[in-house]
């Protein structure tokens, strides 16, 4: 099966994860939000971080700022940027986070 796209159904609160893919080059992973979740803001200092939002809306944190994004959207945090993101919806919300250069 080519689709890896997983059927994540959170709780209110809660974040699930799904490895989608890993490689010596690239680590992709799916995060479904419920409402009131939140991935906490952390960083990669070597690598980039790029959000795919794929369903419903987040608030999006980087650095000192924060933004509301509604799929479908692409959020890319730079090597060592702080990160992270939390949905305020009703609704889930869903997005990969692709990681790239892997740290070693």
């Amino acid at each position: 099966m080519l689709d890896s796209y997983p059927d994540l159904d959170p709780d209110a609160g809660e974040v699930l994860t799904e490895e989608l893919h890993a490689s010596d080059d690239v680590l992709v992973k799916a995060f479904a939000l419920g409402p009131d979740a939140e991935i906490e803001p952390h960083e990669h200092e070597g690598a980039t971080n790029v959000f795919h939002v794929l369903e419903g809306s987040v608030i999006v944190t980087r650095d000192d700022k924060e933004e509301s994004v509604t799929a479908p959207s692409i959020v890319a945090n730079e090597r060592g940027a702080v990160h992270g993101a939390r949905n305020e919806g009703e609704e889930r919300a869903v997005l990969t986070a692709s990681l790239c250069p892997l740290p070693s």
